[in-house]
C-alpha cells in the first residue's frame, strides 16, 4: 500500500466555498490528474485535520463525500485510499466564460433589425407571478401535455383576444398552439399542399415563406403588390395556397383595401384553394383600432389564420397560434401527429394566466405607446437628414419603415458597407424576385432606445456620403 505525502494545499478562509468542499476539490483535482493514483492512501482524518487546522469531522465529511462519488474506498482499519479512475465519471474541462455567458446579459439591440421588439420592456415581474401561480396551483398543467392542439385556457384565451381585437368568431377547438409563426407557416404547408402543388406569394415578402415552399418542393407564384395590396394570382394559375399579410404586408407596410380582400375571399371560394393570413403585428397600429382580419371577414370560410406572440410579447418563448376552419381540423390534427408538435407546452399555461390577469394588455398599451414615440424619432429623423437619399411612406402601423432609394444609391451596397459598421440594415431587393424594382432598406424601429437610433443613423448616413 501506497502512502501519500501530505496534500499540498491551503484552506482559503476568505472564499464562499465550504472547507469540506475545498478537500474535496483538491482530492479530485489531484486524482484526475493522476498525481494520486490507484492505491494511494491518503493521511488520516485527525492528522490531516490537524495540518489544516481544521475539525475532524470536517475532513471525515469530506473523505465520505468521494466515497460516495467513488473517488475514494474505505475499509475499516485501512483507512481511505484512491480508487481506479476508471470507476470515476470525471467532469469535464471547464472552459472560462466567455462574454456571452457572464451573467447570462441580452444581446445587445443592433439598429436597424425588421421585427424585433424591445426585450428590455419584458414585464419580468408580472409574467413571474403569473407563472409562480400556476406552480402553486396547477403545476402539472405546465408540463403534462394534454391536448394535441395546446393547452385549452391558452386558446380560450385566444379565441377571447382575437374576437375583441381583430373581429374573428371562433371557439377554441380552432385554435392549435405553434411554435411561432414560421411554424404555423410550415403546418399549413405540410397539411393543405404535397411536393410539385403551386403555392402563391407575396412578392416582395417574407423570405421564410419560400424557403419552406422551396424545401417542400412547391412551385412558387409570384403576387405583385400594388396600391391596394397584393395581386390575385394571374389568370390561368390555381394555387392551391395563398399566402398574405393584408393588415400590414411584409415588408413594404400598408394594409389591403377592403376591395381587394373582398376580390381574394371570392376568388378562394371559386377555386377551392385557401387564404392563410400572417397577421404578424397587426397590434401595433399607432392610430385607431387595428383593422379587422381578413379572417373576420371570410368567417373563417376559406381563410387560415395566423398570429404571433414573439413582436408583442417575448421573442424567446417562441409561441403562435393558427385558428382553423371546421372544414381543416383532421387534416391538421393529421399533420401534427404525423411530424409531431414544436410547441413547448411549459409556457402556455403561465401565458393564459398572463392574459385573463389583464397585464398581457397592460404590456402591449406600454410598448405601443412607447414604439410610437420611437417611430415618430425615425420619421422626424429621416425627413431632416435622409431626405435626398430617398423617400417613405407613413402607414401609421407595423415595425419598419421601408427607406426607397433614388436611383443614384444600391441598397445592397449601402447595407454592406453599414454591416461593416456594425448597423443591421436589410436590402429590399433581397425579398424580391424582381431585384431591380425594389431598391430600398428595411428599417426597424420597436427594439432601439431614442439614443440608438441617433448613433445608428449617424453611420447610416456616413455610407451614403462616402458612397
Amino acid at each position: 500500500m501506497r502512502h501519500t505525502p501530505w496534500l499540498a494545499f491551503a484552506i482559503d478562509r476568505s472564499a464562499k466555498t465550504p472547507v469540506f468542499e475545498q478537500i474535496c476539490a483538491a482530492v479530485r483535482d489531484r486524482t484526475i490528474s493522476g498525481e494520486l493514483t490507484e492505491g494511494t492512501r491518503l493521511p488520516p482524518t485527525r492528522a490531516f485535520a490537524v495540518e489544516l487546522g481544521v475539525s475532524r469531522s470536517t475532513v471525515v465529511t469530506a473523505y465520505e463525500q468521494l466515497v460516495a462519488e467513488g473517488y475514494l474506498s474505505s475499509l475499516t482499519g485501512s483507512g481511505y485510499t484512491i480508487c481506479a479512475t476508471g470507476q470515476v465519471e470525471l467532469p469535464a474541462h471547464r472552459t472560462p466564460p466567455g462574454p456571452e455567458q457572464e451573467g447570462e446579459q441580452p444581446r445587445k439591440p443592433v439598429p436597424f433589425e425588421a421585427s424585433q421588439p424591445d426585450m428590455r420592456l419584458f414585464p419580468h415581474r408580472q409574467w413571474a407571478k403569473a407563472v409562480s401561480r400556476v406552480c402553486r396551483t396547477n403545476p402539472q398543467s405546465m408540463l403534462v401535455s394534454g391536448a394535441l392542439f395546446g393547452n385549452y385556457k391558452l386558446r380560450q384565451a385566444i379565441a377571447a383576444h382575437v374576437a375583441e381585437w381583430r373581429g374573428i368568431q371562433a371557439s377554441a377547438h380552432q385554435i392549435a398552439i405553434t411554435a411561432g409563426s414560421t411554424d404555423a407557416l410550415e403546418i399549413c404547408m405540410r397539411a393543405l399542399t404535397a411536393k410539385g402543388d403551386t403555392i402563391g406569394l407575396e412578392d416582395p415578402g417574407y423570405m421564410p415563406a419560400r424557403s419552406f415552399a422551396q424545401a417542400h418542393g412547391l412551385s412558387q407564384i409570384r403576387l405583385e403588390i400594388d396600391g391596394n395590396g397584393a395581386r390575385l394570382p394571374p389568370d390561368g394559375t390555381k394555387p392551391q395556397l395563398v399566402m398574405l399579410t393584408p393588415s400590414q404586408q411584409y415588408p413594404l407596410g400598408g394594409a389591403m383595401s377592403p376591395g381587394r380582400r373582398l376580390e381574394f375571399i371570392r376568388w378562394a371560394k371559386a377555386n377551392g384553394t385557401w387564404i392563410v393570413e400572417d397577421d404578424y403585428d397587426s397590434e401595433f397600429r399607432y392610430a385607431g383600432r387595428p383593422i379587422p382580419a381578413m379572417a373576420g371577414f371570410d368567417r373563417l370560410n376559406r381563410t387560415i389564420y395566423i398570429g404571433s406572440f414573439s413582436k408583442i410579447f417575448s421573442n424567446s418563448l417562441r409561441l403562435g397560434y393558427v385558428i382553423l376552419p371546421e372544414t381543416l381540423l383532421e387534416p391538421f390534427r393529421t399533420t401534427l401527429m404525423r411530424f409531431g408538435i414544436k410547441a413547448s407546452y411549459l409556457p402556455q399555461q403561465a401565458l393564459s394566466e398572463f392574459m385573463v390577469s389583464g397585464e398581457f394588455y397592460r404590456h402591449l398599451r406600454r410598448v405601443r405607446r412607447i414604439y410610437a414615440e420611437r417611430r415618430k424619432y425615425l420619421i422626424d429623423r429621416l425627413t431632416a437628414d435622409f431626405s435626398d437619399v430617398g423617400t417613405f411612406q407613413d402607414h401609421q402601423a407595423g415595425m419598419q419603415i421601408v427607406l426607397h432609394l433614388n436611383d443614384r444609391w444600391t441598397d445592397t451596397v449601402i447595407a454592406q458597407r453599414a454591416a461593416e459598421k456594425s448597423v443591421e440594415v436589410q436590402a429590399l431587393s433581397e425579398m424580391a424576385s424582381d431585384k431591380c424594382a425594389c431598391n430600398g432598406l428595411v428599417l426597424g424601429f420597436c427594439g432601439y432606445q431614442q439614443e440608438e437610433m441617433a448613433a445608428g443613423l449617424a453611420v447610416l448616413r456616413s455610407c451614403f456620403d462616402q458612397a
